[in-house]
């Protein structure tokens, strides 16, 4: 599981990169549009592209460090035992629900990518903002697979 954290760290820092410049970009779009009338030409694109990408690349490590939001107001006074195996439950329906969307999410790419749809401002080829979500949700299902497996 060692190696899964650094790749998830990885992740989790490419996906910090990816928000900061996004945040960057935004600042100079805001800037220019205010100033010079003249804002980063498909802004919103871009920054719906790169927001959904640092998303999907942290959710590796937010899965390793179990940053995920758990309810537990009718498990409280359970064993550790009972909340163990549920914990371990619920990581097991992460990684299925994760890895359809991974699946479903290259399958995805591949049929736009078919189609040959493009953004509509910068006309950027719409199949490569799905195909990189793909890795992230990926790494996060067999995160949980190796967190539902261990004892």
């Amino acid at each position: 599981m060692k190696w899964l954290g650094k790749l998830a760290a990885v992740f989790a820092l490419l996906g910090g990169v990816c928000a900061l410049l996004v945040a960057g970009m935004t600042l100079w779009s805001v800037i220019g549009r205010n100033l010079f009338a003249s804002p980063v030409r498909g802004d919103v694109e871009l920054s719906q592209i790169g927001i959904a990408l640092a998303i999907a690349l942290c959710l590796p490590w937010c899965q390793l460090r179990r940053g995920n939001i758990i309810v537990d107001f009718f498990t409280q006074a359970a064993p550790e035992r009972v909340n163990g195996a549920l914990d371990r439950f619920g990581a097991l329906l992460l990684a299925v629900m994760l890895g359809l969307l991974a699946w479903r999410t290259g399958m995805g790419a591949a049929a736009v990518d078919e189609a040959g749809e493009q953004t509509m401002i910068l006309g950027l080829p719409m199949w490569w903002a799905y195909a990189i979500l793909a890795p992230g949700l990926a790494l996060t299902a067999v995160i949980a697979v190796a967190q539902a497996v261990k004892k």
